[in-house]
C-alpha cells in the first residue's frame, strides 16, 4: 500500500470515492459550507491506493476557527474507505497519520462531526461548548487535543477560515 498527499490530479478520483462512501446530497452538510472557497490544508489531505495503484481511501483537513477570538482549528473530512476494503483499520491509519502531521506542522486542535464510540479511539470527544453551523446534531461535534488542553477553553460557533 501507498500513502501520499492528494495531488490535482487525484481530485476526481477522490471525489469518485466520497460519492460512493457517503449519501447523496453530502455537500449540503453543514461541514461544506465552511469549505467553500476555502483551500484544504494539502498536506493533511491523503490518498491510500493498494499495490495495483488503486485508491482505496482518502481523507481531507481544513482550517476553520471557532468562537469571537477566532481561534484556529483543523476539521477533519470527510474520510473514506472503499467498501471492499472497510474493517482492515485503514481509516484508523488515515486519523492517526494525519493527527501526527498536524501536530507536527504545528496545529493545537481537531474537530470533526461524527460517532463518538467511533472516533473516540482516535481520541475524539464531544466539544459542548463548540457549535457548528445548523443543522448539525451538537451531539456529533467531537474535537481532540493535538497538544495537551488545546481545547481548554474554546467556545462558540464554528467559522470559515479567512485571513483577514
Amino acid at each position: 500500500m501507498g500513502l501520499a498527499q492528494e495531488t490535482a490530479q487525484d481530485w476526481w478520483e477522490v471525489e469518485a470515492l466520497y460519492d460512493l462512501c457517503f449519501a447523496p446530497g453530502r455537500e449540503a452538510l453543514s461541514s461544506y459550507r465552511l469549505r467553500d472557497g476555502v483551500a484544504p490544508v494539502a498536506a493533511l489531505c491523503l490518498c491510500l491506493r493498494d499495490e495495483s495503484g488503486a485508491l482505496i481511501g482518502a481523507i481531507r483537513h481544513w482550517p476553520v476557527r471557532v468562537g469571537e477570538a477566532g481561534v484556529p482549528a483543523l476539521l477533519l473530512g470527510p474520510v473514506a474507505i472503499h467498501p471492499t476494503r472497510q474493517g482492515e483499520g485503514l481509516a484508523g491509519l488515515l486519523i492517526r497519520e494525519t493527527q501526527a502531521r498536524a501536530r507536527n506542522a504545528g496545529w493545537n486542535r481537531v474537530l470533526l462531526v461524527g460517532d463518538a464510540p467511533y472516533y473516540g479511539r482516535f481520541g475524539f470527544a464531544r466539544l459542548p461548548d463548540v457549535r457548528m453551523p445548523p443543522p448539525t446534531n451538537p451531539e456529533r461535534v467531537l474535537g481532540h487535543d493535538l497538544q495537551p488542553g488545546a481545547w481548554r477553553g474554546v467556545a462558540g460557533e464554528v467559522q470559515r477560515w479567512s485571513n483577514e
